[in-house]
């Protein structure tokens, strides 16, 4: 059983009322459908501008609080349309398995992963739930490496590679990007998806799902923005390779 303090503050005015051009062509019906889930751990110094980006489109934001140790709650509480808290640190995957499990028992059509730090950006996320949304797939999937790859550092493009290789040699899953953290799911393909790699094995994991539940996949073009705030907080190659030893003995294990 998950420990979830839950905590809803409702926005006062509908955001597409606020910001008349935010849907960007996406159906405020859609949008409004559409549940965002944004696991947070020690992001007090971005968060609120990453929720305020989305919501002028994306009312439903839901932001997992996973036993951050700074100011990150407090700051939840301020601004999280919908905000969730472990009281202990789980790991990433325990937070979006947390914050998909709290939308869908809201009645989500569509639930969308978005990151706390800033590399993502809303006209992606609304590319991606209006391809959902149209029938075009049953799970969205990022692709940076369809889009602009110019911010990428080198190093990180190595890794981001490697990770593609690995991932078609070990589960013959063919994508281009295996560990984008921008994904919209249906709400049939969110139902049959259960995250049970806490920590950050959970993005091979997912790919892993997804290949089994035979649902349809399709990679989008997306920019990820690599600010000095995120390079900072980025993965180092030694994190890199626990999460794929913590990968291989769960996959292998179960």
């Amino acid at each position: 059983m998950n420990l979830v303090s839950g905590y809803v503050k409702l926005m006062r005015m509908p955001a597409s009322e606020k910001f008349p051009d935010a849907n960007n062509g996406l159906e405020p019906a859609i949008a409004d459908e559409t549940w965002v889930v944004i696991p947070v751990f020690n992001e007090a110094e971005a968060i609120r501008e990453v929720i305020g980006s989305i919501t002028p489109c994306f009312k439903n934001v839901v932001a997992v609080d996973d036993g951050s140790s700074d100011r990150t709650w407090d700051v939840l509480q301020d601004c999280a349309p919908h905000a969730l808290r472990h009281f202990l640190n789980r790991g990433q995957g325990a937070a979006l398995q947390t914050g998909t499990d709290y939308a869908l028992a809201q009645g989500a059509r569509r639930i969308a992963h978005f990151d706390a730090d800033g590399q993502h950006r809303l006209e992606d996320l609304q590319k991606m739930v209006a391809g959902v949304a149209g029938d075009e797939c049953d799970i969205a999937l990022g692709n940076r490496f369809a889009g602009d790859i110019s911010e990428i550092p080198a190093t990180r493009r190595i890794l981001l590679r490697s990770a593609v290789l690995f991932h078609r040699v070990v589960s013959g899953v063919r994508l281009n990007d295996v560990h984008n953290g921008l994904r919209v799911l249906s709400r049939e393909a969110a139902t049959s998806i259960e995250i049970t790699a806490d920590r950050m094995a959970h993005a091979s994991e997912i790919i892993d799902l997804i290949a089994r539940s035979g649902a349809r996949v399709r990679e989008y073009p997306v920019t990820i923005r690599y600010s000095e705030y995120a390079r900072n907080k980025g993965q180092r190659w030694t994190g890199s390779f626990r999460i794929l030893l913590h990968y291989l003995i769960g996959r292998f294990a179960g």
